[in-house]
C-alpha cells in the first residue's frame, strides 16, 4: 500500500517558488548539527514584502490524499471535497472487452458503499484506455466499460437515488506514461468519484 499527500499552498503575488537547489536535503530540524530555531525580529526590514508588491487572495488549503492498493491496481484520492477511485481495466475486465469478470462486482459494491456512506446525491463514470490501437476505438471501448461500472452502481444505490455523469475519454488524460507497458496499464482505468458528504470522515 502507497499512501501518499499532496498540499496546495498559496504564494505571495509575485513570489518564486523554491527549487530544488533551495531544499535541504533532509527534513529541517533532522541534520547532525541541528541548531536551536534563530529568534526572529518582526521590525527587521529584510521581512518586509517589496514596496508596492501585495498578497494574493487567501485560500482555503486543500489537502490530497492519495492510496494506491494492489500494486497499483486500485487507487483512491481524497481531497477535501471529493473522492475518487481509479480502478485499473485488467481488474475489472478482460482484454479488449467491457463484460465485468467475476471479481469486478465486488470492487464495484465496496465503491457503492462508501458513495452510501458520503451521502453522494452525484457520482462521475468515467472510462479511459491507453493510446494502442485506434483512438475510435479506445473511445467506444471506455464509453463501454465506464457504462458496465455504472450499471452496478446503479444497481446498488437504487437507481434514482443518485444521478450519474458517464463518459468515455479514450486515451485522453493519461496519468502514467504510455510508452511503457506498466504506464498503459495505469492508463487503462475506470474512475469513479464523488462529493464529499457529511456522512463520511
Amino acid at each position: 500500500m502507497v499512501v501518499g499527500a499532496l498540499l496546495v499552498a498559496a504564494l505571495p503575488f509575485g513570489s518564486v517558488p523554491a527549487t530544488a537547489d533551495d531544499e535541504p536535503s533532509v527534513p529541517p530540524g533532522t541534520e547532525a548539527s541541528a541548531e536551536p530555531p534563530v529568534g526572529i525580529d518582526g521590525q527587521d526590514p529584510d521581512l518586509k514584502m517589496a514596496e508596492g508588491a501585495t498578497l494574493g487572495e487567501p485560500r482555503v488549503l486543500d489537502i490530497v490524499q492519495v492510496v494506491e492498493e494492489q500494486g497499483g491496481e486500485e487507487r483512491r484520492e481524497d481531497t477535501n471535497a471529493t473522492v475518487k477511485f481509479a480502478l485499473q481495466a485488467e481488474v475489472l475486465f478482460a482484454k479488449d472487452s467491457a463484460a465485468l469478470g467475476s471479481a469486478a462486482n465486488a470492487r464495484i459494491v465496496a465503491i457503492a458503499a462508501e458513495i452510501k456512506k458520503q451521502n453522494a446525491a452525484k457520482v462521475r463514470v468515467f472510462g479511459f484506455t491507453d493510446n494502442l490501437g485506434t483512438s475510435a476505438h479506445g473511445d467506444v471501448l471506455s464509453k463501454q466499460r465506464a457504462n458496465a461500472v455504472h450499471g452496478v452502481l446503479s444497481r446498488e444505490l437504487g437507481g434514482g437515488a443518485v444521478t450519474f455523469e458517464i463518459r468515455g475519454y479514450g486515451e485522453q488524460y493519461p496519468i502514467a506514461d504510455n510508452g511503457t507497458e506498466e504506464g498503459r496499464k495505469k492508463n487503462r482505468r475506470v474512475e469513479v468519484s464523488f462529493p464529499r458528504g457529511q456522512g463520511g470522515s
